[in-house]
């Protein structure tokens, strides 16, 4: 998506405790594959704008957007501010790229919430919690907004257009 691409930013959210697992995890990859990481910090809605801003004087050429709960609920904000930085984002939720982000490659919240639902029926109806087995996605959507990489300039493979799940336009 990002040819030349050196630098990855990480747009993150270190007081959720989901996140700390993810730098890691990022981090080395990042290392493996021979990318510059850096990263910002969002602690409140009003953080991220800025934390791209660092992210943009850092020489990003690409953001990942790490799965927290104030990256999801903050997520057209998110958006516009990488578009008006010319920052190419990645995401773990469609959600994301639905309000405006470019890309995302993860697990489906839809189906998470339909089957949190299921397993509260169960218990409801008198099922023991520790009798029901856990679950984790099998599926991971592509999601793609066209509309967001014309406007970053950036040529979608065809490669990638043709195994994505989800191509907005």
């Amino acid at each position: 998506m990002v040819p030349g691409a050196s630098t990855v930013g990480l747009l993150t959210n270190l007081k959720d405790p989901k996140a700390p697992p993810q730098v890691l995890e990022l981090e080395a990859a990042g290392q493996a594959a021979g990318l510059k990481v850096v990263a910002a910090d969002a602690i409140r809605p009003e953080d991220i704008e800025v934390a791209l801003r660092e992210l943009a004087n850092k020489h990003a050429d690409v953001v990942i957007v790490l799965e927290t709960s104030l990256l999801l609920v903050n997520s057209a904000e998110i958006a516009a501010a990488a578009l008006a930085m010319r920052l190419p984002t990645v995401y773990g939720y469609r959600e994301h790229v639905l309000a405006g982000g470019l890309i995302s490659y993860g697990v489906d919240l839809r189906w998470c919430f339909h089957r949190s639902a299921y397993f509260v029926d169960k218990i409801l109806h008198g099922a023991a919690p520790g009798d029901l087995p856990i679950e984790f996605p099998t599926q991971f959507p592509l999601s793609i907004n066209l509309k967001t990489a014309k406007e970053l300039g950036l040529a979608m493979p065809p490669s990638v257009l043709a195994r994505a799940d989800e191509v907005i336009e």
